[in-house]
């Protein structure tokens, strides 16, 4: 008996010493360390420094004239009220439904035309390829403000007029090198055995890209439309020069509108503006922000 009370004495005494995670002993498992209570706070500190424009802007969509005032920007508002929400739709809804027709189109375009460059410069090789693709990404670094004159010119000179049309022409062309870019980072990734075994098997390059690389290319795709997506939606630059006002152009327009189409500015209308113009872009992320590091990933190492 007492031979088994020390094994029961032994027993409890070493389940009761924990190993920590630094190789320390002597702390029980739920014990919480010093570093995992910083890496919290510090998580907790940031994710208030993003939340709190978000808390601004929801707060003051809701109040009204006279409490939308910079000096109470942190008090709720005395009496809740959806004047602004409404105003604001009234005033915005042509500009969403515009933009929706530019972002579809130049983000699928620039991503399609971005996946055929990125698959024949990293896969079918050619004089030159290197400075092609030097020159393609150069776009990527001229900034916009520094090509607008030139722009306007060339738009004026070809007649194609103002809007939405040639918003999505904009955003296309200025899409293609960070498509270009994504795109080849990750077809280098692809095997070389798979193009290899495509070409035994009779297909050429268009095949080889319609039937074997394009459906594997999904990742990528998601990547490339929530970057196009985003980018042309918040865009002001281009819709300022090329929209062709705020009654032919994206809801950006629309929304600046808002925020100064009156004497006083209106605070409230703005706040519910930016909120209902930022939906779009936020359901995107929901719906394929899960798919977005998992693709950045897919080509970020090379195969």
């Amino acid at each position: 008996m007492s031979s088994a009370a020390t094994i029961d004495a032994g027993a409890t005494a070493i389940t009761t010493k924990k190993v920590n995670s630094n190789g320390s002993v002597g702390k029980n498992r739920g014990g919480v360390s010093v570093g995992k209570v910083i890496r919290y706070v510090l998580l907790i500190f940031f994710l208030a420094m993003v939340l709190m424009p978000v808390y601004v802007l929801l707060i003051t969509s809701f109040k009204g004239a006279g409490e939308a005032d910079p000096s109470r920007t942190w008090y709720l508002p005395a009496e809740w009220n959806t004047d602004n929400w409404a105003r604001a739709w009234d005033q915005l809804q042509g500009g969403l439904l515009r933009s929706l027709m530019m972002v579809i189109p130049s983000s699928i375009i620039s991503a399609m035309l971005g996946s055929a460059n990125g698959f024949v410069l990293s896969r079918w090789r050619f004089p030159g390829a290197n400075v092609v693709f030097t020159l393609i990404l150069f776009g990527m670094f001229i900034p916009y403000q520094a090509v607008m004159i030139p722009m306007m010119r060339m738009v004026v000179a070809s007649q194609i007029g103002f809007g939405i049309h040639t918003l999505i022409l904009m955003h296309i062309i200025y899409g293609i090198p960070i498509t270009t870019l994504i795109f080849r980072n990750y077809y280098e990734s692809v095997p070389r055995d798979l193009i290899e075994a495509a070409r035994i098997d009779g297909a050429g390059m268009l095949r080889t890209y319609f039937n074997v690389v394009l459906p594997i290319s999904i990742p990528s795709f998601v990547v490339v439309l929530i970057w196009q997506f985003t980018s042309a939606w918040n865009d002001f630059l281009f819709a300022l020069f090329f929209g062709g006002g705020s009654q032919r152009g994206p809801v950006t327009l629309s929304l600046n509108e808002l925020a100064h189409g009156s004497i006083m500015a209106d605070y409230g209308g703005s706040m519910a503006g930016a909120l209902i113009a930022s939906v779009p872009t936020l359901l995107v992320y929901i719906a394929l922000g899960k798919y977005f590091v998992g693709g950045m990933m897919a080509g970020s190492v090379k195969g």
